[in-house]
């Protein structure tokens, strides 16, 4: 089966279960894991602009999309000549399911099945001791930060963070003065890729603060990613601990 993934974090789940790029057969520019394999994958745009033409003369089997990194208008432009399965994940057993998916569809079950039980592994072993308040940015000028529903709080609560921002859905815009709650700020190094000058400017308004970046991918790429993130977790809460 030839699919193209325009999600990058399917499409490193992709490669993960086993595929090979004559299966693979187109990515968008953002789709970097594993680099080794998707450096021999064709680039069909980004995964907010994505070339329809160039999707359709590739003549692929199957595309996979996703409510929330893709645009709506431009996925259903796609299903009138290609079967098109969309995504949407917000919860971790959300994710289960979609491995549980791209098992059933690429005959993988098994590799699938052995990746949910190491991300349930991962993720039980990474626990803080007591809640820690966190403001989580994923933006800058202005700047955003993630609400309930969104995989990265999701990922957040199973490790025992509490989102100062729990109350808000999506993305919301907030203001430097909304950080005041969070016993930690983390700055995410993407979408926005946010640097130690960032800190330095949140630390002019908080110098007390516990501010840091994060990876943003540990946090918001669902599939196979978490499982592989084992010792950034322990990292991360080797940190935490410290600052307790």
């Amino acid at each position: 089966m030839k699919v193209i993934s325009l999600v990058p974090s399917i499409t490193e789940a992709l490669f993960d279960l086993g595929l090979t790029e004559n299966e693979v057969i187109g990515r968008t520019k953002f789709c970097i894991h594993p680099q080794e394999k998707v450096k021999n994958v064709p680039i069909i745009g980004g995964t907010k602009n994505i070339n329809i033409e160039k999707i359709k003369s590739l003549k692929p089997d199957l595309i996979l999309a996703n409510k929330e990194e893709n645009i709506k208008e431009q996925v259903e432009a796609l299903m009138d000549d290609c079967k098109v399965v969309v995504t949407n994940v917000e919860t971790i057993e959300d994710n289960y399911y979609l491995l549980k998916q791209l098992g059933h569809l690429f005959h993988k079950e098994e590799k699938a099945q052995i990746f949910n039980l190491k991300t349930y592994e991962v993720l039980n072993q990474a626990k803080i001791d007591s809640a820690i308040k966190v403001a989580y940015l994923i933006w800058n000028n202005p700047y955003m930060t993630i609400g309930s529903d969104t995989f990265i709080h999701r990922i957040l609560s199973e490790i025992g963070f509490e989102n100062i921002f729990n109350h808000t859905t999506r993305y919301p815009e907030i203001k430097t003065e909304d950080l005041a709650a969070a016993d930690v700020i983390m700055l995410s190094s993407e979408p926005f890729p946010f640097k130690e000058k960032h800190i330095a400017e949140l630390k002019e308004v908080y110098p007390d603060k516990r501010i840091m970046i994060v990876d943003g991918e540990a946090f918001s790429w669902y599939g196979t990613h978490i499982a592989k993130c084992e010792h950034y977790f322990k990292e991360l809460l080797s940190e935490m601990h410290s600052f307790k």
